[in-house]
């Protein structure tokens, strides 16, 4: 019996460019919004244009909001989705570690691409993402990686065509400049119709929109009390080289980004008090 999905990503390469066209020769996708996600599915046309051989290796179910964890206290369990795609029941960093020292250890990816991820991941949020959690996993590991977002204001009515016509040639762009291996890259595309998106944009992480981390309480059915965990945004106000100011303005950010997190200034000042 045919898997339909093997047969629906098969269809997509078929369609996809020439060989002679795709610069890249292994790509390995993943998300924290899932193995289903829609944003996921965008990523996969998108690669199938760029690289000689596309792999998925993503969550079984939504893990937002995991940012870098992997799972040291619980097995993993690998499930085969169809042709080089598998759902790990793990973290978007369990999913890049499955498939870079597991599933594709012989034939380890050129490039990571996580994405394309429902809402925009900007400022002190790229902290939390499970999105960009996967591609600085890959940054540890050695792997080229790219984090990709649409940014929406109507969670009803994103604009994936957004990102389906600007992410092939913001893929390549970059990946033609091969970037300094100490940063993972985090891109941003703005709530604007492709064609009046404004042009690729070098940018800084900044402050972004998150203000707080609200425990919202709720009652079950039995009568209990449980929370829900959300963030609380603030209206934007960010330094003009900023990923927030980018997308505000209609363009497309991208912003390098590495694991030193160490505050200067409050180094210098410690170093000052601690002095004897």
């Amino acid at each position: 019996m045919v898997n339909p999905k093997a047969l629906r990503f098969k269809q997509i390469k078929e369609k996809s460019l020439p060989a002679t066209d795709r610069v890249i020769d292994r790509v390995l996708l993943t998300n924290d919004d899932g193995i289903d996600a829609p944003g996921l599915r965008i990523l996969e046309e998108v690669a199938a244009t760029l690289a000689q051989e596309v792999w998925v290796v993503a969550p079984e179910h939504d893990r937002s909001g995991t940012s870098h964890s992997i799972s040291l206290h619980a097995p993993l369990r690998v499930n085969d989705e169809g042709m080089r795609r598998f759902s790990v029941s793990g973290t978007p960093g369990d999913c890049v570690v499955m498939a870079l020292r597991h599933l594709m250890a012989d034939a380890p990816p050129s490039l990571i691409l996580s994405g394309i991820n429902r809402g925009a991941n900007l400022g002190v949020e790229t902290v939390f993402s499970g999105t960009v959690g996967a591609a600085m996993t890959g940054l540890l590991l050695g792997t080229p990686a790219i984090a990709l977002s649409q940014v929406f204001s109507d969670r009803d009515a994103v604009r994936w065509d957004t990102a389906r016509r600007l992410a092939p040639g913001v893929i390549r762009r970059l990946w033609e400049k091969r970037w300094n291996a100490n940063a993972c890259l985090n891109v941003n595309f703005p709530d604007v119709p492709a064609d009046q998106a404004g042009p690729m944009t070098l940018t800084r992480q900044g402050a972004g929109l998150v203000k707080n981390i609200d425990a919202l309480p709720r009652v079950d059915p039995r009568g209990f009390t449980y929370f829900w965990l959300q963030f609380k945004r603030q209206p934007f106000e960010d330094q003009p080289e900023s990923e927030t100011a980018a997308v505000a303005s209609g363009k497309v950010s991208v912003t390098p980004l590495q694991f030193e997190r160490t505050n200067e200034a409050v180094y210098e000042d410690l170093g000052l008090m601690m002095a004897p």
